[in-house]
């Protein structure tokens, strides 16, 4: 791993400066550079809530990861799509009739055809109000002063200049961000350092293997689209393509060619060819090279790609296989981008490291209560190609499903910036569960609903209230918290999610196959103790109180608790408010109640997530 400072180029300040004098300039509240997943979901979060917001996007796609680079299986988060990932999924079951006609291959429950999920992008930004989105647009400096972002971007012959208080670097190897000198780390962190048991010994530079994905189309059989034969073919490079078995599973691996394709099988006869075994996985690591470097070095994993192509099509026998006709705006028929695994990663106000996901409960700091997004993927990285890199069962890294600390959007040492898409302060190894299309649409979601409160609020991203955003998040039906059986569409989701939030009444994780778990258990059963012992931590008032026993909580015990804390609490009050929730049933002394009632009665009666916290999870109070 490496560690960067980077110093500002006197010279692209020079000329963001000389070419204010010559070019028109166009204000903006909100720049987003990047018109992938993240930079997506930031403008379209950003828009609605009120903020004049720029996207600047290289291609004519919108989508990045799930579109441009083809990356059209979506891994993770089925049981807890809220948010805007939620109304993207459900814009998907629309368009194809169905969940289930979505579940054509075994990688996912949720595939798609990337140009589909494009034109529902576009639609979706197209009816954002206050969002304006530059297309075949590359950024050429971006200068931030007197608290003022200047930037310049290239659109066809013209530079144009633009200027915004805030700016979300949304590229998919945060550049933005490098070129405003932060620190960075790239690579494998030292294990002590980090503090990952995990981690290897010492810090390394090595990425995870990118990918260069192909669409195939089904042609029928009979038909021949085979391509040329590539240079430098060889089919031993493929040899074990075919032989598979589930990591998590202790199964040996089974020789099917058909059920590897159908790894990535899409609707309409198309298969997503993003094969890690033998595949078209290829290590490469560009993040530091310029613009016309990268696309130099990028023809290697292209190469790569069509090999493994022409070997499905000729060693393996499937000749009807083509490159999907009129999927991509490209000449080659290849997506626009690849897939990078792995970006630049920034120090935020907080780190995300691998205790913060293990138990959140128990780790360091409660960065759970300052939680902004939420994945349930388990950790995986890919290094089959780089023999180099060290051996790390990863998928033995057993997670539950976890919530992303708001801080990690924050760099230090900068006002005006939000990080988003994989730039985010996380450790290499939590990097292996937070790139995955799910959560980095819903960083887009928390960096957007940041950058619009921090703006209203005429502060910058540091200073805000985090239960502020938090709110604002929830009312867009994000899951702020990960628990699986309490979803948005439960009348008590918001009140679930801001107990859960407070701490006062905890989930339980559980590390489950590919789409790992935390459970409320909103029917359960609360003791007195359980109760009282989440309210301690609030509540100095319950500190010294040890009069609530093992017993299930009635509803006379819950007065007489809460009492403690809100005094003057009649029976009657606390009916009232149950039927106002409409709770089901009557509130009675001899109800024992339940966790979600409780988590109802106290989000309305003492409203615990009205207490701020600071960034590192601690009560304000």
């Amino acid at each position: 791993m490496k560690i960067f400072i980077l110093k500002k180029s006197f010279l692209i300040g020079l000329l963001g400066l000389f070419s204010l004098q010559v070019f028109p300039q166009q204000n903006y509240e909100l720049i987003i550079v990047g018109g992938g997943a993240s930079g997506t979901s930031a403008g379209i979060s950003a828009g609605r809530l009120g903020i004049k917001t720029l996207i600047i996007e290289e291609s004519t796609w919108l989508g990045g990861m799930l579109t441009s680079a083809g990356v059209s299986a979506i891994d993770g988060n089925d049981q807890i799509s809220g948010g805007f990932y939620g109304e993207f999924k459900h814009a998907l079951e629309e368009y194809y009739g169905g969940p289930k006609n979505m579940a054509t291959g075994w990688v996912s429950n949720t595939l798609f055809e990337p140009k589909v999920a494009n034109e529902l992008l576009q639609e979706m930004a197209a009816k954002t109000p206050n969002l304006t989105i530059s297309f075949q647009s590359a950024w050429e400096t971006a200068v931030y002063a007197e608290g003022k972002w200047r930037l310049t971007y290239q659109k066809g012959k013209e530079s144009i200049i633009v200027t915004s208080t805030l700016l979300i670097d949304a590229t998919e190897l945060g550049d933005i961000a490098a070129a405003q000198g932060l620190r960075y780390r790239l690579g494998m962190d030292a294990r002590d350092l980090i503090g990952e048991i995990y981690a290897p010994a010492e810090a390394n530079n090595i990425i995870q293997d990118l990918t260069y994905v192909a669409t195939l189309q089904d042609y029928g059989k009979g038909t021949d689209k085979r391509i040329p034969k590539p240079a430098n073919y060889d089919p031993s490079e493929f040899a074990c393509a075919c032989a598979h078995a589930d990591p998590t599973t202790d199964n040996a691996p089974t020789l099917d060619c058909e059920k590897m394709l159908d790894y990535g099988k899409l609707p309409n006869g198309k298969y997503m060819i993003n094969w890690p075994n033998c595949g078209n996985d290829y290590y490469l690591n560009i993040v530091e090279m310029n613009p016309e470097e990268r696309k130099k070095a990028l023809k290697a994993a292209k190469a790569a790609t069509l090999r493994f192509v022409y070997y499905i099509q000729n060693d393996l026998g499937f000749s009807h296989l083509g490159l999907a006709e009129e999927e991509y705006p490209t000449a080659d028929g290849l997506p626009m981008i690849p897939y990078h695994r792995e970006s630049r990663r920034y120090f935020g106000l907080v780190d995300f490291t691998l205790p913060y996901v293990l138990n959140p409960y128990t780790a360091p700091n409660p960065y759970y209560r300052t939680g902004a997004i939420v994945g349930d993927y388990t950790i995986d990285h890919h290094h089959k190609k780089n023999p180099e890199a060290p051996a790390i069962d990863f998928i033995k890294i057993r997670v539950p499903s976890y919530t992303v600390p708001l801080g990690a959007l924050i760099p230090k040492g900068h006002k005006g910036l939000i990080l988003a898409e994989k730039s985010i302060s996380v450790s290499n190894i939590v990097n292996g569960a937070s790139r995955l299309q799910p959560v980095v649409l819903g960083i887009g979601q928390a960096a957007g609903t940041l950058a619009a409160v921090s703006l209203k609020a005429k502060k910058s991203p540091s200073e805000i209230s985090i239960r502020e955003v938090q709110q604002a998040l929830l009312n867009q039906g994000a899951y702020l918290m990960p628990f699986i059986d309490v979803a948005p569409s439960s009348p008590h989701f918001q009140a679930v999610q801001k107990i859960g939030l407070s701490g006062i009444m905890k989930g339980e994780g559980v590390p489950y196959l590919w789409a790992n778990q935390t459970w409320f258990y909103p029917d359960r059963i609360v003791s007195e103790y359980e109760l009282v012992d989440g309210l301690r931590q609030l509540y100095s008032e319950l500190k010294d109180f040890w009069g609530a026993s093992g017993a299930d909580l009635t509803g006379e015990r819950f007065q007489v608790i809460l009492e403690k804390i809100k005094s003057n609490t009649p029976l009657l009050e606390i009916a009232q408010t149950w039927d106002r929730a409409k709770l089901p049933g009557k509130f009675t002394t001899e109800k024992e109640l339940t966790r979600l009632e409780v988590a109802v009665l106290l989000n309305e009666l003492i409203n615990p997530f009205g207490v701020e916290v600071d960034w590192e999870g601690n009560f304000m109070k």
